[in-house]
């Protein structure tokens, strides 16, 4: 318990102590015109009110990343809360802040954009189809993960009941392996994604998002409330290797865990809301604050599924012989500690976690080949000629096994994570600001997801090569990568801040925009 506390109680201070050095560090200034207003277009520049981008960024960011992941984690034990702890402040708030600056100080530019800025233009071609095909690995991720969780809570039979027996009939059947009532709900996911993709920012995502929230919200506060009354008994702390068949935490732990410690996807995320800030006021609260609370979501699962059931072998057990019924898991805990009522409000906590950040995913991938493109957003048949090749693609990946899409996901999630921390070192040295702040983590990124694709098994498509010389190699790539920096880095040219110009909101703005920072 008391590790618990200490836990969520160093996010909080991370967020007021390093995030307001990071902040002090970039001098924000309220004066200078966002692109929100500078490039407004009604789509996806939009001005919105802070609270509201916090909550988009935060729904955006918290798919099934810090729910499943640190389930997962925890199977190595309560060793996981340093990674979470240490990640989210040094490594995944500080990726996410930095990327969202980098954006608005760019003229609100995406991801592949701020790659080749920062990297060079070849790094930007690769990095746009790299990212292209992580959006579209998240949207397939965030379409199986939400649908296997309601048709745990709705299976076929009672899904059945309510439509009639032909409908019954019908939901029991398979096709390619996975139930016909399993295909519906992704279908019906897959048809709100459409709408999240194409319609204008502020028509759909940003009306529905604040009562998403509230389900999230009462998710994490009613587990946090078990934990801290003990009704949820936490095993004693210790860092131990629990894994029950003794996998390595490294490097497996830092890809297990990504999402609620640092994720590249999240890099993709702000930038969309950077288009939507009105003052550079908020840049903490939005991205260094977000990020944060995924954090805190990411404690409370881990300690929540490993005190559920006892322990790790508990854990282990429901997890099931292949250790991914995760699903499972997060029904159980939430139903049997909550009761029924709060149990389905906090499933479907769960639920929108991934939807809001599938739906999100594939408007990144719309944006990105827009922009790579140069292809105009302002017409409706624009966007759908952009965005349904992208569901096509999605759709085929569906029937590739969950377990195989996640471990890629998770992989390409922390390589995109380690490039764009090296961009914000760049961008840092440009302003002759500390760039080590970003290249300390970029470094550790770097030889954590080359050690990673270097001693993973071959039969999950790595290289399979003993640890301890994968991991050899892996510090030289990174110290490499790091060498090419400090060398490159005397001929980096200045890039001062554009010069501050009167944002301009409007006085009922202005008012409705006070949150505290």
């Amino acid at each position: 318990m008391i590790v618990f506390v200490l836990a969520l109680g160093a996010l909080v201070a991370g967020y007021f102590l390093y995030g307001g050095f990071l902040t002090r560090l970039v001098r924000p200034d309220p004066d200078r015109l966002t692109p929100a207003y500078a490039q407004g277009d009604g789509v996806d520049f939009v001005p919105m009110s802070t609270w509201r981008v916090y909550l988009i960024q935060l729904l955006n960011i918290a798919g099934l990343g810090p729910v499943f992941g640190p389930i997962m984690g925890a199977l190595w034990g309560p060793q996981v809360f340093l990674w979470v702890v240490l990640g989210s402040i040094f490594g995944g708030a500080v990726h996410d802040f930095l990327s969202g600056v980098m954006s608005i100080r760019n003229n609100g530019a995406g991801l592949p954009d701020l790659i080749g800025h920062y990297l060079g233009r070849t790094t930007r071609h690769v990095a746009t189809a790299f990212i292209l095909f992580l959006m579209v690995l998240v949207g397939t991720v965030f379409v199986k993960g939400p649908a296997a969780l309601i048709v745990a809570l709705w299976p076929a039979d009672k899904a059945g009941t309510l439509l009639g027996p032909s409908a019954a009939r019908f939901l029991s059947g398979s096709v390619a392996g996975q139930s016909t009532w399993m295909w519906t709900v992704m279908g019906a996911i897959f048809l709100y994604y459409i709408a999240a993709t194409v319609l204008p920012i502020d028509k759909l995502i940003g009306r529905v998002y604040p009562l998403f929230a509230a389900a999230l919200l009462v998710m994490v506060a009613g587990l946090a409330l078990r934990i801290l009354t003990g009704h949820i008994q936490l095993p004693p702390f210790t860092l131990a290797n629990l894994h029950p068949k003794l996998a390595p935490a490294w490097p497996i732990i830092f890809i297990t865990v990504s999402c609620g410690a640092i994720s590249g996807f999240h890099a993709t995320q702000s930038p969309m809301m950077a288009r939507c800030l009105k003052s550079e006021r908020h840049l903490r609260v939005v991205f260094y604050g977000a990020m944060i609370a995924e954090g805190v979501i990411a404690v409370i699962w881990s300690a929540a599924a490993s005190g559920h059931y006892g322990g790790v072998d508990g854990l282990a057990k429901a997890l099931g012989p292949n250790l991914g019924n995760t699903s499972v898991v997060v029904h159980t805990v939430c139903t049997e500690q909550m009761g029924t009522i709060g149990g389905v409000l906090a499933v479907l906590g769960v639920v929108v976690l991934p939807i809001t950040s599938g739906d999100t995913a594939f408007r990144v991938g719309r944006l990105i080949v827009a922009d790579y493109l140069k292809v105009s957003q302002a017409r409706v048949l624009n966007r759908y000629l952009i965005a349904l090749p992208l569901f096509a693609l999605s759709a085929l990946i569906n029937f590739v096994p969950f377990g195989i899409v996640w471990r890629y996901f998770g992989w390409a999630n922390q390589t995109l994570a380690a490039v764009t921390l090296w961009a914000a070192a760049v961008f840092l040295a440009r302003r002759g600001a500390w760039w080590w702040l970003a290249a300390i983590p970029a470094v550790f990124m770097t030889v954590m997801t080359a050690t990673y694709i270097l001693v993973e098994s071959r039969a999950n498509g790595a290289l399979g090569l003993d640890r301890t010389v994968g991991t050899v190699i892996g510090i030289l790539v990174g110290l490499a990568a790091l060498g090419v920096f400090v060398w490159k880095r005397r001929s980096f040219v200045p890039e001062p801040d554009a010069p501050a110009v009167q944002a301009r909101p409007t006085a009922a703005e202005r008012a409705s925009d006070q949150i505290a920072c």
